[in-house]
């Protein structure tokens, strides 16, 4: 490729997600290839702006507000394009926690149809690779329930608008192809099944272990 692998891994709250992305980092960078990590929050510049709408939405939910929402994130995923994603080696798997495909799960009155057609007008970088991360809803419910900040989340706070919230983002994974990794088993397997798809992606025949890295190169 003539720029670096993109990658997203986008799901529901409590799904192992982050810890996924950490260990799929620990893999890649074991077999010798170069990872950047990145995070859509924490790259956005305007985050700030768009969580005071965002706690607004949450006091006041209407379609409006939510379209706002979805313009603001759309834009800040612009700018990350532009700024961020074009700074990166040639040479590098970018790993981004959070893209586009997580308004699948969030986004309560606006189709995704409509959201996905808003992000490629505003030019966001498609990923080469989407990975939605889901499980049983009441296991990341769970999962949830034993961190101190909970599911964290100022959107979704009640059992059934998470239920809710991983049928929808399910759907869409069907709907569009993305990859759907099932991470109710052990983070090595989820990891193996991920860090096989991106080898296949870059087109290298690569055998993994999730916990020596890769192997056998061809």
């Amino acid at each position: 490729m003539n720029r670096p692998l993109f990658v997203s891994l986008d799901g529901p709250k409590g799904t192992g997600k982050t810890t996924l992305l950490e260990a799929v980092t620990q893999v890649l960078r074991a077999g010798n290839q170069k990872v950047i990590r990145l995070c859509e929050r924490k790259s956005d510049p305007f985050r700030g702006e768009t969580m005071a709408l965002i706690n607004t939405l949450a006091r006041n939910p209407c379609r409006d507000l939510e379209w706002a929402v979805c313009q603001r994130l759309a834009d800040s995923r612009r700018w990350i394009s532009q700024n961020v994603l074009t700074k990166q080696p040639l040479d590098s798997i970018i790993l981004i926690d959070r893209w586009y495909p997580s308004d699948a799960a969030f986004r309560q009155t606006i189709p995704f149809a409509e959201i996905l057609q808003l992000n490629m007008e505003r030019d966001v970088r498609v990923p080469d690779l989407h990975v939605g991360v889901v499980t049983d809803p009441d296991i990341s419910w769970a999962r949830a329930a034993t961190r101190s900040r909970g599911l964290g989340g100022t959107v979704i706070q009640k059992h059934a608008a998470h239920v809710a919230c991983t049928e929808m983002f399910e759907q869409a994974v069907k709907d569009h192809g993305w990859m759907l990794c099932r991470n109710e088993g052990t983070v090595e397997e989820a990891t193996m099944l991920v860090v096989s798809r991106i080898y296949e992606v870059l087109g290298l025949n690569v055998e993994v272990d999730a916990r020596l890295g890769a192997q056998g190169i061809a």
